[in-house]
């Protein structure tokens, strides 16, 4: 009896070891992404059933924003710059705006013009939605506040982390989007991870 529950124990062990991803989930994490459809910067429509069977990062931004998105938007380049230089091409961007009101298909795509993009790299910034569902979304997904302007302002209120989710469309990490403080924007992070899933899911 000692011996099989030995057995089994081991065997467990293995058989975890063997389904573990090298990118541990954060513990806040693990959530599927809610189904939604929305529009890109090329006014196509694009849905949770699109990111299937692909590696991506997701962040919150706005084009009229004075602060925090140019530089997050900035950093998320630098992220596909490097993503590129090790020829990681099975992987996508969303950024989803936080004022879809004023952004509209064409302003996002003026937006993303601005940036150093690698011509390979799938990017699209989404709009096409109201207030109340980019609110919501961030929320219940991601765990991350969307707030009104504060009075006589044109500044929504969002996160800055950026977020990586599977093939299996499971939001795994957050990483902050910016500098902080003493920390650097862990840009070398963010690539090991997008290269260890995208290569995880190609040996499934």
């Amino acid at each position: 009896m000692k011996n099989f529950i030995l057995f089994a124990l081991i065997s467990s062990l293995l058989l975890g070891a063997c389904s573990d991803s090298d990118v541990e989930t954060m513990a806040s994490f693990g959530n599927e992404i809610q189904d939604y459809s929305v529009t890109n910067q090329n006014d196509e429509t694009f849905e949770r059933e699109d990111m299937e069977g692909q590696v991506w990062l997701l962040d919150f931004i706005f084009t009229n924003c004075a602060t925090v998105c140019p530089p997050m938007t900035a950093n998320m380049t630098h992220v596909t710059q490097e993503l590129e230089e090790r020829g990681i091409e099975d992987y996508g961007v969303l950024s989803f705006t936080v004022d879809p009101d004023n952004d509209t298909p064409e302003a996002l795509a003026d937006y993303l013009s601005y940036y150093d993009v690698p011509e390979e790299t799938e990017w699209h910034l989404m709009t096409g939605y109201d207030y109340d569902f980019i609110r919501s979304f961030a929320e219940q997904n991601f765990k991350t506040i969307v707030a009104p302007p504060p009075s006589g302002s044109n500044q929504v209120t969002h996160g800055t982390s950026f977020y990586l989710i599977d093939a299996d469309g499971k939001i795994r990490k957050s990483y902050p989007g910016l500098d902080t403080g003493d920390t650097s924007f862990p840009v070398n992070e963010i690539v090991d991870d997008v290269s260890t899933l995208t290569a995880e899911k190609d040996s499934d």
